[in-house]
C-alpha cells in the first residue's frame, strides 16, 4: 500500500459552516442523530476556547479539506486527571485508505501529548468494525464497558413541565 501524506490545519470559527457540512455527512454515515441546534453551539465552544480542545481539518495533496477531527479535553479520576477524547474523526470516502487513518491518529496523539495528557480515549459505534479494527491495531484497548448517556436537559425540562 502506497502511503499518501496527510496534512492538516487548525480549524477556526470561520470554518464553522464547512465543519457543520462535514459533520452532517459523518453523522449520516455513522447513523448518528444530527441536530444542528445541539452541535453548532458545541462546535463553536470548541473552536472559540482552546482549553476545550481543538478541531483539525484534514487536507488533500491539493489543500482541499477532506475531513476533520475533534479532540476534546476531559477529566477523570480513573484516567489520572486530564485526558484527551477523540470525539470525532472523519475522512471523506475519496480520502480514505493509503494509511491516512493511521496518520490521522498519530497526528492526534502527538497533539494530545503536547497538551500534557497521558491518555487518549475514543468511542466507536458497534457497527463500525473497520474503524474498530484500526483503533485496536494502533494500540487502543477495549475497556469492555458500555457508554451510557442521559439526556439531562430533556429530563430536567420534562420534570419542570
Amino acid at each position: 500500500m502506497h502511503t499518501v501524506p496527510l496534512d492538516f490545519r487548525l480549524a477556526t470559527v470561520a470554518d464553522a459552516d464547512l465543519l457543520i457540512g462535514l459533520m452532517r455527512d459523518f453523522y449520516a454515515e455513522d447513523k448518528l442523530d444530527f441536530d444542528p441546534a445541539r452541535v453548532r453551539p458545541a462546535l463553536l465552544a470548541l473552536l472559540e476556547e482552546p482549553r476545550n480542545g481543538e478541531v483539525l481539518l484534514w487536507l488533500s495533496e491539493t489543500g482541499e479539506v477532506v475531513g476533520y477531527a475533534a479532540l476534546a479535553m476531559g477529566f477523570s479520576l480513573e484516567q489520572g486527571g486530564h485526558f484527551a477524547l477523540l470525539d470525532e474523526l472523519y475522512l471523506q470516502h475519496a480520502a480514505r485508505g493509503r494509511g491516512r487513518g493511521k496518520q490521522a491518529l498519530a497526528i492526534l496523539e502527538q497533539r494530545a501529548n503536547a497538551r500534557g495528557v497521558a491518555r487518549m480515549r475514543l468511542e466507536v459505534n458497534h457497527h463500525n468494525e473497520l474503524a474498530r479494527r484500526l483503533y485496536l491495531a494502533t494500540g487502543y484497548v477495549d475497556d469492555t464497558r458500555d457508554l451510557l448517556t442521559l439526556p439531562l436537559a430533556e429530563r430536567l425540562r420534562d420534570a419542570r413541565a
